[in-house]
């Protein structure tokens, strides 16, 4: 199968490898501290008799599908746990195209790189509507690329890398797409937590057996090590994809299971806004730097990453290893996220290091 292989790997090596201090911008690995309920967890859990060692459910812990399907408000059925919210649309996207409704894929362009990959992977064709200047995608667009061989719409919101976030009216028109067209929206709310907005509309809101919703737990709890995400799928996607997954990966970790359970069931929304308000200062931060460097940027309404342009500096890779040498500052090159957005770099603020980073790019561009 021919599918490219993404960048991001690539870049962390040639920032760990470089002979200098270098400020990781280049994945969203959280840098802050997971609830203090997860840690009780995993303590629990080694203390628990040998058989709770053994597999779990292949789609997931009873409780944990349960919770989420409560505060989802949907049914359990429709809830499957997958190692990471990568894996849940993997079995979304192979779900869509495998039902013999078209084999053209629609994303946004910027985007993130892992979706054409998984895409092309599994059979189907990509195909691309731009996204607006700041981010935002407009539904109209998506309508008039869409077609009798449109298997999917995958969206992200918040959304990386622009930090756009989408509201309830595009979330029902991508929704009446996607039936007219008979279709499945692949709605990726990883971020959702991120949304300082106060826009953010998933695409649950919508009762359709035309979307399917992916998220999980790396982001919002700091725990991108632990691969705990879900997947809830439409009645006639969801049995098919659990023998995917059960064949694929037979389960999930149990005691990473455990562990966010009892997070979930302990940790209260504190944590979770007190980690916004944080990212909040960061992004003032680094975008009042920007500016300093009389950089062009888009300020995120969502997730944590920041899109970047410097006159004369397009986003390629050898730019952002330029970067890493010169100004010690790591960065994912524009190019990675598709066309549209070739000139710009990508900063994932996750790092507590983050306006010291800005300087250095004001120093180096100055």
């Amino acid at each position: 199968m021919d599918y490219e292989k993404p960048l991001f790997f690539q870049v962390m090596q040639y920032a760990e490898a470089a002979d200098r201090d270098v400020i990781d911008m280049v994945s969203g690995n959280p840098d802050w501290e997971p609830p203090e309920a997860l840690r009780d967890g995993l303590c629990e859990y080694a203390e628990l008799p040998v058989e709770r060692f053994q597999y779990p459910p292949s789609d997931g812990l009873l409780e944990l599908r349960e919770e989420i399907a409560s505060r989802r408000n949907v049914s359990l059925e429709s809830v499957i746990v997958t190692n990471g919210a990568g894996e849940a649309n993997y079995l979304a996207m192979a779900e869509a195209l495998d039902r013999d409704a078209g084999t053209e894929v629609i994303l946004t362009d910027p985007v993130y790189p892992y979706y054409p990959g998984k895409i092309q992977m599994l059979g189907g064709e990509p195909v691309y509507v731009p996204a607006e200047e700041d981010g935002r995608l407009d539904a109209a667009a998506v309508r008039e690329r869409a077609s009798s061989d449109t298997a999917a719409v995958v969206v992200n919101s918040p959304n990386n890398p622009t930090g756009a976030v989408y509201g309830e009216k595009t979330v029902e028109k991508l929704v009446g797409i996607v039936e007219e067209f008979d279709a499945i929206l692949v709605s990726d709310e990883v971020y959702d937590h991120f949304d300082y907005s106060g826009r953010f509309s998933s695409a649950l809101s919508v009762d359709s057996p035309h979307r399917a919703v992916t998220s999980g737990f790396s982001k919002s709890m700091a725990i991108t090590g632990f691969r705990v995400g879900y997947a809830v799928l439409p009645p006639e996607l969801a049995e098919p994809a659990r023998t995917r997954h059960m064949l694929v990966n037979v389960t999930g970790s149990r005691p990473a299971q455990y562990a966010v359970l009892k997070a979930l069931r302990e940790t209260g929304p504190e944590y979770y806004e007190a980690n916004r308000a944080m990212l909040r200062e960061r992004i003032d931060a680094f975008t009042e730097a920007l500016d300093a460097a009389g950089a062009r940027y888009t300020r995120p309404d969502g997730a944590f990453y920041v899109l970047a342009r410097f006159d004369g500096f397009p986003g390629t890779l050898d730019n952002v290893e330029r970067l890493i040498d010169e100004a010690g500052v790591a960065g994912m090159p524009g190019e990675a996220f598709g066309s549209s957005r070739a000139d710009w770099l990508r900063f994932a603020l996750v790092t507590p290091r983050a306006e010291e980073a800005a300087d250095r790019l004001s120093d180096f561009f100055a």
